[in-house]
């Protein structure tokens, strides 16, 4: 078997040469006489780690301890050497699949005389999923875009997609006023269902009529519709750009809808000055279910 670090009588070639920047730097020193035995070890399961913690007796003599276990990941045996008044160690890199880890621990003096190998068994929390995502923007024109609220004066729609942040779309303010919800709606020629939408405020001196809740609403249709995701809590001001988590349809869709329900100071409105939608991608990398080599 490999092993990755070597590290018993020749402790102290190793101090100071980076044999790993996981174990402690010191200079084993005192503690000449037969090292006193470390006990117990109890054990955490934490995400993707093992946290292992100690006591050390009073008036114990030793000057490190060497813990170690074989890792069936990297099929190496892992050292790792802690100080005296060390009193816990975090393990990394490890997984929930391979149950118990048996873990080897052993006192050591100033000599490099060691002591009773101890071992526990100890488990592993299950290690964190890693989702790494990709976003195309889905170029979107003005005929693929419509409202239920459009203001006649000002603001058409199709000014959500022409690239300019200075100009703006505007649901109906004028008399007779629509009540919200007002939504933006695209109608694509294609399916689509891992999203995230990007947006920019108009830039104005009035803070009324942003957005501040938006339901995000799915259909294949155009006349049924369904909820998938409601946003709030993003920034609601002069200019402010606006980009989303990507949402998970969980089916595909060829209509979709930003349907506004709520706005700042509870204008009957709202505004925008550019939209837009873009198509995810997602990697995902479950280290508890990869096939290993």
């Amino acid at each position: 078997m490999k092993l990755r670090y070597i590290m018993a009588a020749f402790i102290v070639a190793c101090i100071g040469t980076g044999c790993d920047d996981k174990l402690e730097t010191f200079e084993p020193q005192g503690d000449m006489g037969a090292p006193t035995t470390v006990e117990e070890i109890t054990s955490e399961a934490l995400p993707g780690q093992i946290h292992l913690t100690w006591n050390v007796p009073e008036n114990a003599q030793f000057s490190y301890m060497k813990i170690w276990y074989n890792d069936p990941l990297s099929k190496e045996t892992i050292y790792n050497v802690v100080s005296k008044g060390t009193f816990e160690l975090v393990i990394d890199d490890t997984r929930a699949r391979f149950g118990d880890y048996e873990i080897f621990y052993q006192t050591f003096n100033a000599n490099n005389e060691g002591g009773e190998i101890k071992s526990i068994k100890a488990q592993s929390g299950i290690a964190p999923v890693v989702v790494t995502e990709s976003r195309k923007e889905v170029k979107l024109s003005g005929n693929q875009l419509s409202t239920n609220a459009q203001e006649p004066s000002e603001g058409p729609i199709a000014n959500l997609v022409n690239g300019n942040t200075n100009d703006f779309f505007h649901t109906r303010w004028s008399s007779p006023q629509i009540p919200l919800p007002h939504y933006i709606q695209i109608d694509f020629n294609e399916e689509h269902q891992i999203f995230a939408l990007e947006w920019w405020n108009r830039v104005v001196g009035n803070s009324d009529g942003f957005p501040t809740v938006a339901e995000l609403q799915i259909s294949n249709d155009g006349n049924d519709w369904e909820t998938v995701e409601t946003l709030s809590g993003f920034a609601a001001s002069s200019g402010a750009h606006v980009t989303t988590e990507y949402v998970d349809a969980g089916k595909p869709f060829t209509h979709f809808r930003f349907n506004v329900t709520s706005t700042t100071q509870n204008s009957s409105y709202f505004h925008m000055a550019e939209f837009k939608f873009y198509d995810v991608e997602l990697d995902v990398y479950d280290p508890e279910t990869v096939e290993l080599d």
